[in-house]
């Protein structure tokens, strides 16, 4: 309805099977809150949640898997259960087993590992539930404008922002529901949200990975000539997509750096991503020292374990950007040239 149906016809059969999902899905959520409804509207999280922050393509993803081994301290949310915010705790464990073919092995934009099980960004679940998310925009591009503002909810009347943060925490309560520990969250969008967040969790820690910003760049271009073809719905304009990237990666870091300051003394720490990948386990136990997140050692022969499963990974390669597009982008992602010590 937002869109008036305006779907281009070359993805009128995706748009057909959504319809035909909502329908079953709108009858299992009213199931499952008369079956749950109660007890997570008790639920309390009791635990400071930890957020992942980063711009796409800057790692957050490696840094979410690792983290994510940790599961005496930390529970995350996963692929189905992001999918599908309003049916997961009924339908979860018939689907996940009976139908585990309908994820790809692997992600269509890297060679990362996925399934209904894998650790997954939370932005799809509010997304879901209240259409107020820039990833509407990717779907809809003819007005990816009126999304992006829900990447900092900056020029967003409160009434979306408090119906965003409520379905959020409702998410966040059904996760809690099924395990009390931690909630260990990551979604790039986060990143613009500082403020936002901390009205929701005051004693929330956050940790920010960036990258080189010639990697980021190269590897968005990469995403949406992969991965974005999946959720289209209209046609996109592939000669806008450079500047929509470093457009969004500005308002990004905008919203980032005037909200630091917020985030409470010893709630906050910071990686490089090629570190990281050099030497995980002590960038890992960095976070926990820094964070004060307790239970290291113990978790310290997981995390080693997975870390040498990952040994076999082959990390896309591109060529190099010619010189006119590497200007524009030293140009306008300066400041996080300089803030991340990378050389231009």
């Amino acid at each position: 309805m937002q869109n008036d149906f305006q779907i281009s016809p070359a993805y009128l059969h995706r748009a057909a099977v959504i319809t035909m999902a909502s329908l079953s899905n709108s009858a299992l959520a009213v199931a499952e809150d008369l079956r749950y409804g109660r007890e997570i509207a008790k639920t309390q999280i009791t635990q400071a949640p930890l957020f992942i922050l980063g711009h796409w393509r800057s790692g957050t993803t490696l840094l979410h898997e690792l983290l994510a081994q940790d599961h005496a301290h930390f529970q995350t949310p996963n692929t189905y259960q992001v999918v599908n915010p309003y049916t997961f705790l009924t339908t979860e464990s018939f689907t996940t087993k009976a139908f585990p073919w309908l994820v790809p092995p692997k992600r269509p934009m890297d060679n990362m590992a996925l399934s209904f099980t894998s650790p997954q960004e939370d932005e799809f679940a509010p997304l879901l539930m209240t259409l107020t998310s820039l990833y509407l925009g990717i779907s809809f591009p003819r007005r990816a404008v009126h999304y992006d503002r829900y990447m900092t909810f900056r020029d967003v009347d409160r009434a979306e922002v408090e119906a965003w943060k409520a379905a959020f925490l409702l998410f966040c309560k059904k996760i809690t529901l099924q395990n009390p520990r931690a909630l260990l969250l990551k979604s790039p969008p986060h990143t613009a949200r500082i403020r936002t967040i901390l009205e929701m969790f005051p004693d929330a820690r956050f940790v920010h990975i960036h990258r080189n910003p010639y990697d980021v760049f190269q590897s968005q271009r990469h995403f949406f000539d992969t991965a974005g073809w999946y959720t289209y719905l209209q046609k996109p304009d592939l000669a806008a997509l450079d500047n929509a990237i470093l457009t969004r990666h500005e308002v990004m870091y905008d919203a980032f750096y005037e909200d630091l300051s917020l985030i409470p003394k010893g709630h906050f720490h910071e990686v490089r991503f090629d570190r990281l990948e050099s030497d995980p386990v002590a960038q890992i136990e960095q976070i926990y020292s820094a964070l004060s997140l307790g239970g290291y050692d113990a978790f310290e022969p997981q995390l080693r374990a997975f870390t040498d499963s990952l040994k076999d990974y082959q990390k896309n390669t591109f060529a190099g950007l010619d010189a006119a597009t590497r200007a524009v982008v030293a140009k306008r992602w300066s400041r996080s040239f300089e803030k991340g010590n990378y050389p231009i």
